[in-house]
């Protein structure tokens, strides 16, 4: 297990040696809970998606696939500025681990299509080390104007995340020490590197031996160890149980001498609720998840000790056809649109070379096809629009206003003259701050949004009569009363991009959840969204 650790030099001399192709950094920085660029002060905002390099051929998915400099098109093409680009430990401490060319990785998994695949479409990389590699993509990423979050994964290359050996320090395959000697290695071979704006110091903590004592022991050594090498990255710390939780950072802060450069991360997917709970309980359950999301890391972005949190890994599967993703996924956005957080999607990749003993496999949480050739989702794509634009920035002398979001079709309300649309949340209608139990009214004018009766457009007017109130627990339903003192809800009808006022989904009379409801509430979500922009 030790031979050959520390002697890591010349592995990583080439590294260093090479980054010729660019001059100067991009170093961000941060100011409170905002991600800011050093040189200009002002935001910065990451809107990321996902790129494995750390299962066990140790070479980025999609390079058997299509040329490298066609990928990185790819990603800037489908909406992403930035990569949460993975590595293992071992990559970097182990000689026969990170010596290894791309051909002999490949030859020791008998991954012979793969092989022709790199062949044709990168033969450059045939010869490189798996180390030589992953800076190659870095390189390419950096060419091309996108950002880079290098993120380690895992320590033995292999998928996460079970009982793998791989889940917490102390476990088979998680040498603290060792860990720590990776960290140092890969800030010390990116320094200065423009494309590379931070490093996330683990994936996923996660088992049996999970424990806050060795949490803050081991983050803070791996911050400090980050920053002495790399002063000018980013820091970004991760939590337990899967990183679902940071909540114990309320009463005991972590102690780390990295300037302004602390970055908390969190993932939120739809795992562990069954899709009959969803479509039974929808108000509820967004409730309930997002309240929890709030208690155990949103609370880090509040109050005047906040600090930027950066959402590394949310997805659904893309085919469209998992209710529970599907419901998931509007809540979700409602959030992260409210709260105008940095993020990183998952997943890039449409297939893998190797995962758990099975060759290309698809991903089905991928942005891309299994060829590689198109988005599979380009619908869901469109919803991440108002998620990333910056909506807010503390820098703005701009007074903030209002955007209407519809989670579920990813638009936002537009009033074009008589009509209320939904459309691109890009120049969207401004609406001033909405009390509950007050009017909605469009920002710098007397007109204001009314209920004109059950099943039909509410009106833009003067008559600032209609009160709106957020009703279910959710705070996602707008409600107002028509002439009869009926309580409708605004919704987006289902046959094209108008609204409407209906009777309230999933809602009682007493405006409180229904226990089950067969249908769907979604297309009566909306969201009003802080802007300053």
């Amino acid at each position: 297990m030790a031979r050959g650790i520390r002697n890591d030099e010349a592995m990583l001399a080439f590294l260093l040696l090479q980054i010729v192709s660019f001059c100067g950094s991009w170093p961000l920085s941060t100011n409170s809970r905002w991600i800011v660029d050093d040189a200009s002060g002002k935001r910065v905002k990451l809107a990321c998606v996902n790129w494995p390099s750390h299962l066990e051929p140790m070479i980025a998915e999609g390079l058997e696939k299509k040329p490298i400099n066609v990928i990185v098109k790819k990603i800037s093409e489908t909406g992403f500025n930035c990569v949460r680009f993975t590595w293992s430990t071992y990559m970097f401490t182990r000689p026969d681990y990170g010596n290894l060319t791309v051909s002999k990785s490949l030859e020791r998994f008998n991954l012979s299509a793969a092989k022709a695949g790199i062949a044709k479409n990168n033969p450059r990389f045939l010869n490189m080390s798996v180390v030589q590699l992953h800076k190659a993509v870095v390189d390419e990423l950096g060419k091309n104007k996108v950002m880079v979050v290098l993120d380690n994964h895992v320590s033995r290359p292999t998928w996460c995340c079970s009982g793998d050996g791989n889940g917490f320090f102390g476990d088979a395959d998680f040498s603290p020490e060792e860990w720590l000697r990776g960290l140092a290695a890969v800030a010390k071979a990116y320094k200065a590197h423009p494309a590379v704006v931070g490093m996330s110091m683990r994936n996923e903590l996660r088992g049996s031996r999970q424990n806050e004592a060795d949490w803050y022991k081991y983050m803070q050594q791996g911050a400090n160890t980050i920053h002495a090498q790399s002063p000018d990255f980013l820091v970004i710390v991760s939590g337990l149980n899967f990183d679902n939780n940071l909540g114990f950072l309320k009463s005991k802060p972590l102690a780390v001498n990295v300037r302004n450069k602390l970055v908390y991360e969190a993932h939120w997917y739809s795992f562990g609720i069954p899709a009959e709970k969803w479509a039974a309980q929808t108000n509820q359950l967004c409730a309930t998840v997002t309240k929890w999301a709030r208690d155990n890391y949103l609370f880090l972005i509040a109050g005047n000790n906040s600090f930027p949190l950066f959402l590394s890994e949310f997805g659904i599967n893309q085919r469209g056809d998992d209710l529970a993703d599907n419901r998931y996924i509007s809540c979700l956005l409602a959030a992260v649109a409210e709260a105008d957080l940095d993020w990183a999607l998952w997943a890039l990749q449409g297939s893998y070379i190797l995962r758990e003993g099975h060759v290309n496999l698809e991903e089905i949480y991928g942005v891309l096809d299994i060829n590689w050739d198109h988005p599979r989702n380009p619908a869901f794509l469109d919803k991440l629009q108002v998620v990333r634009q910056i909506n807010q920035d503390f820098k703005s002398k701009h007074p903030t206003y209002y955007i209407l979001f519809h989670p579920l079709s990813g638009q936002c309300v537009h009033v074009v003259k008589n009509d209320i649309v939904v459309a691109t949340c890009k120049n969207a209608s401004r609406w001033d701050h909405h009390q509950d139990g007050g009017p909605i009214r469009l920002a710098g004018s007397p007109w204001c949004l009314g209920v004109a009766g059950d099943g039909t457009t509410p009106r833009v007017s003067k008559d600032c009569s209609s009160k709106w109130k957020l009703v279910s627990s959710t705070g996602l339903h707008l409600a107002a009363q028509d002439g009869r003192g009926k309580h409708l809800c605004l919704e987006k009808n289902a046959s094209d991009s108008k609204l409407v006022t209906k009777k309230c989904l999933c809602v009682g009379d007493n405006l409180a959840d229904l226990p089950t409801c067969a249908q769907n509430p979604e297309a009566q979500w909306f969201k009003l969204i802080p802007a300053n922009i």
